[in-house]
């Protein structure tokens, strides 16, 4: 995986914009009484506001569905926690979401004492060091905690949300930002505003001690991280006397233990301010509306005048490599930084330049020199983006029986490599070509609005001129490769840290005991005044908009094979793909053929060339193959400008791959490398081996592979004649781009091998059968971790289309977020859990079954409650009519905003077709669930779901397991690493 926030940044980057004035100017101009700046030349024509009380506001059209996406960014950070208080910012985004005393309570005036009371006892709690002391005081705490929880509305803020058709409620924060993000219809924007106005004026510290618990299992999960953990140790290498370095955003587990709202509140008064928020917008929105709704709502919204940011003292120069090691049970890495500072913008573009040259997924140093030619298991470098400083990062993962301290020197050589301009004046042409296409592949995109706004954050919070965000790729483009090597001789010498992770047992982890607490009351049935009055409020509605895959989709044929065509009218990108209904169930080689891929060259041109000249034609290809081992896709993408161009090389690389058994052989050696790296991995072993092995039994598509032994002995002819025959065997054709029917079947007729017959399969392919089980049985498997985590998986009935409004409806009001019955149920009334969700999967295919797919990750000694609750809500659905309600109107508003457009037509019809539906079910969901009764779903509960067999699905370390709790659920058998995996 190659991660970049680098791409967030270039998204809106013009790429050929005449303009009469001076391009990237920043000027200002009015409209109604409100002014703004806005910068020339700038194609996403955004507005940026700043009302009288010193708030920020970031507004960009774009009108591809009707709804735009918000993030409302603070400037303050885990960064800004005091020294003896880590964690406080990230405590105070959860607290964001309890309401205050306009919303999230039924009577604030008889709740308020109790919270002030709550409050001094936290301050008190922290002088205490006594462990059974402290035990006893915190169940004053609790006793007083429930007494107030008697008056809050839990998760009032998330139904006011869910009312209104929000989704992708969320949250986040760094060491610089906290950040608060929606997507909701945009005639729901006053509603919003409405809600958001209230929320930003005011915090209550409501239901603390459940969130506590929610956070420490967060702090859990991290502790159980290993790549966290690598990066805490890099972080504090490169920062020793810097927040970044010294304090967590999590906080440390003593500081957490301690929590003090006092000072939760000071950080909120000081930062939570007009002056030092961005509410930044981007969607199908009208610029005069809504600023001024924004300024109705939050003009009154009182700034800090004395807001000030602390100022630290420069770092000392690194002067020679600082080492660290962390110890884990996942897989041994390398991950090492270069520091750079971080108000040092022209620096920071070359950094970003050296980034790219090295790794770039295709044609970079690190990419060609060391994972094509197989020298390390794995490589890449990415940019780590702060306000103060930045770290250039490079990692990888070793082969078998290779030493970190190789890794590092490999990495370090592609550094020395830029240093001596050992790479092509075209490579970073093409760089730039490769920007300029990612830009346009962002606003292609479903996520256009994200990115679009998530770019106004990234200005805002670093204190960035939106011209310098708009000119960017013109800035960049005047770095030449002289310049490149003259930064990389002067900054990237012995001034590195690194941090190996090995695999082991880590004795420096110590969890945080969480105390006990009595379960609260959810008052689902009441609502605040301010509830009331929102839902209560007329909005005029959208009409939803439904695919017809007739005319929004072009279907024909060329011999026997099927195209399927999506125009796109908005850029000049395209994307080609032959996708064949087969995978590892026709050839279990087909996989490692696939892998072989990136490793192979032409006739003409060698792997290394080979890479280069896809990614100079700004093109990349992909071959997959799914994990359950049925489908198998060839895609090709790129420029439609270099489209026939594109094709020609592909075709070629499919009819003529060249490659030695040499290359096989590493190929096998780096394969089973990273399926012993699997074993070391606790979600791919519970999420994926357990999961697959529940569903099917010791044989199935997770474990069904070849063996070490099988694999060692395939010779590279073999999967080069598996690649040469593709053509031949049944596939079709998915297209979207800008060429017409005709010009399309020229290109594939010309260049495409299209037999006169496909082979025959059908009869040839495995099928792996579902376990059909009578009884429950618990699946576990040993792993050295802090928490313990749990799937309860139930086999229902077989796919039925007419169930899916059902089911859709269920999911939001049982599993599908805060507001639902699972959330509020073992999170907020129990604070059992961090995690937690329950989710009817309905069969993405017609001849397989539904799953009840429950999934919780507690502390240890919370199993059995866990268990307990989730079981119960399970097989005892909660009635609230509230809720059921608040359920229905989310699907609607979702499905009356939604538009599906673009590529994702074909990707929705394929989704479709796979079920045994030819038409837009979003069509039926709407219309029924919309009439749909609460007594029916109850029905529905009680005839697909209730008191249906469950398999527990557990990892965890045995040693707190409590294995006399399973036994009552069902069957307990351990299953090895060995029978999970196949080898």
């Amino acid at each position: 995986m190659h991660y970049r926030k680098f791409f967030f940044v270039v998204t809106f980057i013009l790429l050929s914009i005449g303009c009469s004035t001076k391009p990237f100017q920043t000027l200002t101009n009015s409209s109604g009484k409100y002014s703004y700046e806005y910068v020339t030349a700038d194609p996403t024509k955004t507005r940026i506001y700043t009302l009288d009380n010193g708030l920020k506001v970031y507004l960009s059209k774009f009108e591809n569905a009707p709804r735009i996406h918000v993030f409302t960014a603070v400037k303050a950070g885990g960064k800004d926690d005091p020294e003896n208080n880590t964690g406080l910012a990230h405590y105070l985004e959860h607290i964001m979401f309890k309401g205050n005393k306009f919303f999230g309570t039924k009577d604030y005036e008889k709740e308020k004492p109790l919270l002030d009371s709550i409050e001094n006892l936290f301050n008190r709690y922290a002088e205490i060091s006594n462990n059974e002391e402290r035990k006893r005081f915190y169940k004053k705490i609790d006793a007083i905690s429930n007494k107030a929880a008697s008056y809050a509305i839990p998760n009032e803020y998330d139904k006011m949300i869910s009312l209104i058709g929000g989704k992708s409620l969320n949250a986040y924060t760094t060491e610089d930002r906290t950040v608060y993000t929606v997507d909701i219809p945009s005639n729901e924007l006053e509603r919003f505003l409405t809600i958001e106005g209230l929320r930003f004026k005011q915090i209550v510290n409501r239901l603390f001690h459940t969130e506590l618990e929610a956070v420490y299992e967060e702090k859990n999960r991290a502790l159980d991280n290993d790549l966290r953990k690598q990066y805490r140790a890099l972080f504090e290498s490169l920062f020793p006397s810097h927040p970044y370095g010294k304090q967590s955003v999590l906080g440390t587990v003593d500081h957490l233990k301690n929590p003090s709202i006092t000072e939760i509140r000071k950080y909120f008064n000081e930062y939570y301010k007009p002056n030092n928020v961005a509410i930044c917008m981007s969607g199908e929105l009208d610029f005069d509306k809504t600023i001024s709704l924004i300024d109705k709502h939050f003009g009154d919204w009182k700034p800090n005048l004395e807001l000030k940011k602390t100022k630290y003292d420069p770092l000392k120069e690194i002067e020679s490599p600082i080492r660290r090691e962390v110890m884990g049970p996942e897989k041994e890495s390398v991950l090492l930084g270069f520091r750079f500072n971080g108000k040092d913008k022209e620096g920071l573009m070359h950094v970003e330049l050296i980034d790219m040259l090295l790794s770039n997924s295709a044609a970079g140093l690190i990419d060609l020199n060391l994972v094509q030619k197989q020298k390390v298991l794995g490589a890449f470098a990415t940019i780590e983006e702060m306000n103060d400083y930045s770290i250039h990062i490079l990692s990888g993962t070793p082969k078998e029986g290779q030493s970190l301290k190789e890794v590092e020197n490999l990495l370090l050589a592609e550094i020395d490599n830029i240093k001596k301009g050992l790479f092509d004046d075209e490579l970073l042409i093409a760089v730039l070509n490769d920007l300029k296409k990612t830009v346009m592949q962002k606003d292609d995109s479903d996520a256009a609005n994200y990115y679009r706004a998530d770019a106004m954050v990234q200005a805002f919070t670093r204190d960035e001129d939106w011209s310098e965000k708009v000119s960017y790729l013109e800035r960049l483009s005047e770095i030449n490769k002289k310049d490149i090597i003259k930064f990389t001789n002067k900054y990237y010498k012995s001034n590195y840290a690194v941090v190996y992770k090995n695999t082991g047992k880590d004795n420096s982890v110590k969890k945080i005991e969480k105390p006990s607490i009595t379960k609260v009351p959810l008052n689902r049935e009441v609502r605040s005044k301010t509830h009331e009055a929102i839902a209560n409020t007329a909005i005029k509605k959208l009409n939803p908009k439904f695919l017809d895959f007739k005319t929004d989709l072009d279907f024909y044929n060329i011999g026997p094979m099927e195209v399927i065509a999506k125009e796109n009218k908005e850029n000049d990108l395209f994307k080609l793909t032959y996708q064949f209904d087969f995978g590892k169930n026709l050839n279990p080689k087909i996989g490692l053929a696939a892998g072989l891929m990136n490793y192979v060259g032409v006739d003409s041109l060698s792997p290394d060339n080979l890479k280069k000249a896809f990614y100079n034609l700004g093109a990349e290809y992909s071959f997959q193959t799914s994990s359950d081992g049925e489908e198998t896709s060839v895609t090709l993408s790129g420029l439609s400008e270099n489209m026939e161009a594109s094709i020609k090389l592909f075709e070629n690389l499919l009819i003529n791959p060249i490659t030695t058994q040499d290359v096989v052989d590493k190929l096998v050696e780096r394969l089973i490398k990273s399926r012993l790296d699997a074993k070391k991995d606790k979600n791919i072993i519970h999420r994926r081996q357990l999961l697959s092995y529940s569903i099917y039994g010791e044989k199935n598509p997770a474990s069904d592979v070849l063996t070490p032994s099988e694999l060692k002995k395939i010779k590279q002819e073999e999967l080069t004649e598996l690649i040469k025959s593709l053509p031949n065997y049944p596939h079709r054709i998915l297209y979207y781009g800008n060429k017409d029917r005709k010009s399309l079947t020229s290109l594939l007729k010309k260049y495409h091998k299209i037999p006169l017959k496909f082979l025959e399969v059908k009869n040839k392919i495995k099928k792996y059968q579902e376990k059909d089980y009578k009884k429950n049985y618990v699946f576990w498997t040993n792993f050295d971790m802090v928490q313990t985590e749990i799937i309860l998986l139930s086999r229902l009935e077989p796919l039925d289309n007419e169930k899916t409004a059902a089911v859709n409806l269920f999911n939001q009001y049982f599993g599908g977020g805060m507001n639902s019955i699972v959330f509020q149920e073992i999170r907020e009334a129990q604070g059992l859990a961090y995690a937690v969700f329950s989710n009817y999967s309905q069969a993405s295919k017609t001849d397989r079954s539904d799953y009840l797919l429950s999934y919780v990750g507690v502390q240890n000694d919370k199993q059995s409650e866990a268990l307990s609750s989730m079981f119960g809500l399970i097989n005892e659905l909660p009635i609230s009519e509230q809720a059921f309600e608040i359920a229905k109107k989310a699907i609607c508003n979702k499905i009356e905003s939604e538009r599906i457009t673009k590529s994702s037509v074909l990707s929705y019809y394929l989704s479709a077709e796979k079920k045994g539906v030819d038409y837009d079910i979003r069509e039926k969901i709407y219309d029924e669930v919309k009439i749909m009764t609460l007594e029916k779903l109850k029905r529905f509960h009680e005839k697909y779901i209730k008191e249906k067999p469950h398999n527990i699905l557990l990892i965890g370390n045995r040693d707190n397991i409590n294995f006399k709790n399973l036994k009552k659920y069902g069957t307990i058998r351990e299953v090895s690493l060995e029978t999970l995996f196949g080898f």
